[in-house]
């Protein structure tokens, strides 16, 4: 089989809001700047530029201190615009290849449980994910988009569990991904780390006779360790952690 030009796109469950596009990720409305009153001895845009340069890892849950002001960059002008910095700065590298691609969001499921500040409560979360509900992020849909029509590959590579296929491919093609190179889902009997667990899976592609050019994700573990690509792309995601 001969090598094929693959920007492996990372379905890894990113949130994002909309920007100028027709349909809304949540109902709350979105607000200007951060908001939200200064945590005591507890600095919230410090912390979560830790986060997100992966310099506070392991974390369980946002700062209750900071839920607001989690809630308000995520329905605010900001998060729009990191997203679509980083969105940009792929769109652009893929346009540079001279070749022959994190999609769903879960912020409604977020927005009413304490964006991040809350312990995950996994049936619920499972619950909402099975409804086949999530709206596809503007920002990733644009560059999917994009990656298509220059004749890149598309891989979706999740940490669901092989039993969610049927749940997962309806709820990506409902909202605008209708075809794709690979779905890569997690087997039950999988007990890795999410970031073990997605560099076999990468190198698995690899052998199977395909380049990786691109790699895009919301979590560190999506775009660290082996088989990474010639890029990685770091969207922003400050209310959860997965090693």
């Amino acid at each position: 089989m001969g090598r094929v030009a693959l920007l492996l796109f990372l379905f890894a469950l990113t949130v994002e809001l909309s920007l100028g596009i027709s349909h809304e990720i949540h109902l709350l409305r979105p607000r200007l700047g951060s908001g939200g009153h200064p945590a005591s001895g507890l600095s919230c845009p410090s912390w979560r530029l830790a986060v997100e340069t992966n310099n506070i890892i392991n974390w369980e849950t946002v700062p209750q201190a900071c839920e607001s002001y989690v809630g308000y960059y995520m329905l605010g002008h900001q998060y729009r615009q990191d997203s679509r910095a980083v969105v940009y700065e792929a769109i652009a590298y893929a346009e540079s290849l001279k070749l022959d691609e994190t999609t769903l969001s879960n912020l409604p499921y977020f927005a009413e449980n304490g964006f991040g500040a809350e312990v995950l409560n996994e049936t619920s979360s499972n619950e909402w994910v099975k409804k086949a509900k999530a709206p596809a992020l503007p920002e990733s849909l644009k560059l999917y988009n994009k990656l298509v029509s220059l004749g890149i590959k598309v891989v979706f590579l999740t940490g669901r569990r092989e039993d969610w296929r049927n749940v997962t491919a309806a709820n990506l093609k409902k909202v605008g991904y209708h075809t794709w190179e690979k779905l890569i889902l997690r087997k039950s009997s999988d007990g890795s780390t999410a970031l073990v667990y997605k560099s076999n899976q990468r190198k698995k592609v690899e052998e199977s006779g395909y380049r990786i050019v691109g790699n895009m994700g919301d979590q560190w573990s999506d775009i660290l360790g082996t088989n990474r690509g010639n890029r990685t792309f770091k969207l922003p995601n400050p209310m959860y952690y997965i090693a």
